[in-house]
């Protein structure tokens, strides 16, 4: 008895303690501003995919002339995707169809981009897309950027 008890309250402090963990890197990934709520899509092909698969949600974060992406669901430090301003090109957006209204969140909208040949969509909510396209657009001079 007394050695169940000891096994469940170290499980319930591993959970404890996992799940603040969680909170305190997403605290630190917003730490230095500039971060708002993206799901991204890898590596899409070129049909049109409502399946809803595919999808990860997660926080993407300025940093000068890129965006870093991490995962939601995950202890890594380091950002899964870096995606550099001069290398991306805004293909389209759309509304979420399908089972993909399911995948996303709520209010998203899925802007369709190409960053070094690579296809990707992003969903984020209006607001956000709207600073992203306007930090897009607000590359220095010289800088080649395609925003459809």
């Amino acid at each position: 008895m007394v050695l169940a008890l000891t096994v469940c309250g170290v499980v319930v402090a591993l959970v404890v303690v996992g799940l603040f963990v969680f909170g305190l890197r997403r605290r630190l990934i917003q730490r230095s501003g500039g971060t708002f709520d993206c799901s991204l899509r890898w590596d899409v092909p070129q049909t049109s995919d409502t399946s809803g698969k595919g999808w990860s949600y997660g926080v993407a974060r300025y940093n000068g002339d890129r965006v870093e992406w991490f995962r939601v669901f995950s202890y890594a430090p380091r950002p899964r995707r870096t995606l550099e301003r001069s290398s991306i090109e805004v293909a389209g957006r759309r509304l979420p169809e399908g089972e993909e209204e399911l995948a996303l969140l709520s209010d998203a909208v899925i802007l369709t981009c190409l960053h070094r040949g690579i296809r990707l969509e992003l969903a984020m909510s209006d607001d956000a897309l709207t600073g992203f396209l306007a930090w897009l657009e607000a590359a220095p001079p010289g800088q080649r950027v395609n925003v459809a």
